[in-house]
């Protein structure tokens, strides 16, 4: 996200993720490694009673490796899967940071919009007292009927507890924030986003980007499935120092030797057939889920697009009813020095013209949120 909330998320919660690309890049050396067979080590003691009264002890170590150097492209295809999932795990691990980040940023742009809303409301709450005393004097005068005044006091009642609502709500997000930062939300300023071009969120989508190395991934376990069937060809060596049986000890047999060779080697397995096929399905899966995620990436672009628009809509009509507003105050305001209207009016047309201004920066936070929605899935935007 923007410089000054790149660091929102708690310690602890900045940390796991930091433990999280450690432990990938750990994992994805030692699988890129795993190729390569361990040197064995071993030493032995022998205690033997052949002798007629005696004990003899041999003791002896060695040192032995059997290694494969040729696995018919598996060791290549081996390497390159190492490297493939590494690259999937580091994007997905950074896709669920961001999301974090773009819900501690949500969070803010909906305290932000509480805020206004109870701005809003109060106002409303406002303009519904006065609602009341205007349709209290005229029932009291005979001239409206009781069910209108009923309305105006259960409208004011249903405001009352919105306004309620909202402050019980602010209280969820600050909790709701609390978990997943450290910092004061009151300190923190929201970014202001624009809408990033389609052919960007499309080229940094990190869900996109992370299933297409899931099918390099599977398409590289693919090879390996097949080479696993096919000739290997291994050296091996063995060095060894130890005692002599003393049966042999004027025989001229070396205490130190070594022995090497080479062995090739495929395996004739009836399961061979079902592993390698099962493999090629699962890299046909990853391939077409890669398919349906660019059709996901480009509807999910194009609703909040539209969304976007909607709410543009919204924000010129509420700025064309705040002139309209403006305009009722100024009359009625000039009305009231007239003596034709009351004081009560010229603040019913005061406060809906402040509502509509609220309701302008209430839909400009909306807007936001939706982009909001394509930043956390993007990588470098900012």
């Amino acid at each position: 996200m923007a410089d000054d909330l790149k660091d929102i998320l708690s310690h602890n919660k900045s940390l796991l993720f930091e433990y999280d690309l450690e432990r990938n890049e750990l994992e994805s050396d030692k699988l890129s490694q795993s190729w390569i067979n361990p040197i064995m080590l071993r030493y032995n003691q022998t205690h033997s009673t052949q002798f007629p009264g005696q004990t003899t002890k041999t003791g002896n170590y060695s040192v032995s490796i059997d290694q494969p150097i040729f696995r018919s492209g598996g060791i290549y295809y081996a390497i390159k899967y190492a490297d493939a999932y590494r690259s999937a795990n580091r994007t997905d691990i950074v896709l669920k940071r961001r999301q974090m980040i773009g819900d501690a940023v949500s969070i803010l742009f909906q305290l932000k919009k509480n805020k206004l809303q109870q701005q809003k409301m109060k106002l409303q709450i406002a303009n519904d007292k006065i609602d009341i005393h205007q349709k209290r004097d005229s029932y009291n005068a005979g001239l409206l009927d009781s069910s209108f005044l009923d309305q105006a006091i259960l409208k004011k009642s249903q405001d009352e507890a919105n306004l309620l609502e909202l402050q019980l709500n602010l209280l969820e997000l600050k909790e709701r924030f609390s978990l997943l930062s450290d910092k004061k939300p009151e300190k923190l300023k929201v970014p202001k986003l624009k809408l990033i071009s389609k052919k960007n969120y499309r080229s940094q989508n990190l869900e996109l980007k992370r299933d297409t190395l899931l099918a390099e991934e599977s398409e590289y376990q693919k090879d390996m499935t097949i080479a696993k069937y096919l000739p290997t060809v291994s050296l091996q060596g063995e060095y060894t120092d130890g005692d002599l049986n003393p049966l042999w000890a004027s025989s001229g047999i070396k205490e130190r030797y070594y022995n090497y060779g080479f062995s090739v080697s495929m395996p004739i397995d009836i399961n061979a057939y079902p592993d390698i096929e099962s493999s090629k399905v699962a890299r046909l899966r990853a391939a077409t889920q890669v398919l349906d995620r660019k059709k996901t990436v480009n509807e999910e672009y194009d609703w909040i697009k539209n969304s976007l628009d909607i709410l543009d809509r919204k924000i010129m009509l509420a700025r064309k009813d705040e002139k309209v507003y403006a305009s009722l105050y100024k009359l009625t305001k000039n009305l009231a020095k007239a003596g034709e209207k009351t004081s009560l009016d010229v603040a019913v047309m005061r406060n809906s013209r402040e509502i509509r201004k609220l309701d302008q920066k209430i839909y400009y936070i909306d807007k936001q949120i939706q982009l909001l929605k394509l930043y956390i899935r993007v990588e470098n935007v900012l």
